[in-house]
């Protein structure tokens, strides 16, 4: 059995402090339940003695049943000069029931005398007295050493004390805080080292990213004996970010020979990641290493042949390990043979001799010329495939719409809406909508009138929307190339459409992207 590594998630606390990021109370339970089924050990879940939010989180949580993870309380050790009975952030935690609480305390001379304003042993007694406290308690407590490499480099004789006060006091786990993300790899290795010599329990780790090295130095102080890896599942976090989980665990798992998931827990990295960066409301930019949508994808005509001989060639793990899949991107340098590719998965038999071949060749060809590039947009090339190779069934049909923009009485404000009705196996319906825009209000009033027929629908958001202008000399009357990015929580695809009119455009993307959701989940179904 390879050793197990507990993956101690903060996402719901130091993700929520990244810039732009505002989790509601629903928001956080659906993170948690995500990460649970995915069977991370530890979802720090925040600290209930900050806010109101975080106190009616842990009061709704508390009905949930976890079926892997245990939830932890944050915060800090007792204040200077009160007994822990007295503190109130303690009583707060310990009125979660959480199973775990981690907590936070000061190693680094400089913040205990000039931050907190406190004598160095009295210190060491709050941090002995709190692990103690929570213990007694019956509490899987995590001692977090806050900014413990710069107190390491400034005093090590005291950081390490800090540490063995919190071993004293009764902790599970002490957790070392590279808390402003400054620290090198190789002294991340070289303290880690030395402390693990000095120490009885179990090392845990916690970078910040200010340095960009959070996940090397992850790695690292797992490599030198660390055994619980603290971090945010996207890296999500204050400045620039926290170590990211979604990196680190395939890594620790895939490249290191540790245990973290289950290889089916590990297989729904992808999807957990996309879902994660949904209720986030954060856009996954498709470069992120292993989850993002550009990780095993393939654009040289040589590397795709290589690729397709052997995965090996340009690789460095198999995306289903993960849950992603290899894409072969259409461009001018990807060679034709991609095309081969993408047919065979609707009909294995077909080759560059066959007459459906040229004929689906033709098409592209056809509407590279007026102007479409399907670079990215692998959906709207898998649904004219099987439009060619007359395999398509549509789910609907779009028999009319209208749209209607107008200044509002809101000073420089515009609204607008849409109507539109459509057919699903004869029977028809119409519906409208208002939105931020033509397009954002014909998106809504379509998929308002689908959800009657297709319930998932409801599912689909638009993430992304570009628009480029093909031909600019003719002006206004320039072809505009419409690419729409969607997402259903699971999967992130992209289409395009071509016209010189920008809302006929964005349509035939808008309808696609529907036709590939209906048509992924309708093969899901299958299978």
């Amino acid at each position: 059995m390879s050793e197990k590594i507990l993956v101690f998630d903060s996402t719901l606390r130091d993700g929520a402090q990244a810039e732009g990021i505002s989790f509601s109370v629903e928001d956080k339970i659906r993170v948690v339940e995500t990460l649970d089924k995915m069977g991370i050990d530890y979802i720090e879940a925040g600290n209930p003695g900050s806010n109101p939010k975080d106190i009616e989180f842990f009061n709704r949580i508390k009905g949930i049943q976890l079926k892997h993870a245990k939830l932890v309380a944050f915060g800090s050790t007792r204040r200077g000069g009160i007994a822990v009975e007295d503190d109130a952030n303690l009583r707060a935690i310990l009125e979660t029931e959480t199973p775990g609480v981690a907590i936070f305390g000061k190693s680094w001379t400089f913040h205990i005398t000039d931050i907190i304003k406190t004598t160095l042993a009295e210190n060491l007694k709050m941090i002995e007295e709190t692990m103690a406290y929570l213990k007694a308690q019956g509490k899987d407590v995590t001692f977090d050493a806050e900014h413990f490499f710069d107190g390491y480099k400034n005093d090590p004789a005291y950081a390490i004390e800090a540490l063995l006060a919190a071993q004293q006091g009764g902790a599970d786990c002490l957790a070392l805080c590279d808390t402003n993300g400054g620290t090198l790899t190789h002294e991340i290795q070289e303290i880690v080292t030395d402390v693990k010599k000095k120490l009885k329990i179990p090392l845990g780790i916690h970078c910040h990213n200010d340095s960009g090295l959070a996940v090397a130095n992850s790695l690292m102080a797992v490599h030198a004996g660390a055994r619980q890896v603290q971090g945010t599942f996207l890296g999500y976090g204050e400045r620039c970010g926290n170590a990211n989980l979604a990196t680190i665990i395939p890594n620790l798992q895939l490249k290191m020979g540790f245990h973290c998931l289950a290889d089916a827990e590990l297989a729904k990295l992808t999807s957990s990641a996309i879902r994660i960066a949904e209720i986030s409301n954060y856009a996954l930019t498709g470069r992120e290493p292993f989850v993002g949508k550009s990780a095993f994808a393939h654009k040289g005509g040589m590397h795709i042949d290589a690729v397709m001989k052997n995965p090996a060639s340009f690789e460095h793990v198999s995306p289903e390990a993960v849950g992603n899949e290899r894409r072969i991107l259409m461009s001018e340098v990807s060679g034709r043979s991609t095309i081969i590719q993408l047919m065979n998965e609707v009909d294995p038999s077909l080759t560059k001799k066959s007459k459906e071949t040229t004929r689906v060749m033709d098409r592209i060809k056809e509407l590279e010329y007026q102007g479409y590039q399907f670079e990215g947009a692998e959906s709207s090339i898998k649904l004219l495939i099987r439009k060619e190779l007359g395999l398509h069934k549509p789910f609907f049909t779009l028999e009319d719409f209208k749209t209607i923009g107008e200044q509002t009485h809101t000073k420089d404000a515009l609204s607008s809406s849409a109507v539109v009705k459509i057919n699903v196996d004869g029977q028809s319906e119409i519906n409208a909508a208002e939105g931020d825009g033509p397009v954002n209000a014909l998106d809504k009033a379509l998929r308002k009138a689908l959800e009657v027929f297709y319930p998932k629908i409801s599912e689909v958001r638009l993430t992304d929307f570009k628009v480029r202008v093909i031909d600019s000399k003719s002006a206004t009357a320039s072809k505009v190339r419409v690419l729409i990015e969607s997402s259903d929580g699971v999967d992130i695809w992209t289409n395009v459409g071509v016209s010189t009119d920008i809302i006929e455009a964005s349509l035939i993307a808008l309808i696609d992207s529907i036709e590939y959701k209906l048509l992924n989940d309708e093969e899901r179904e299958q299978y």
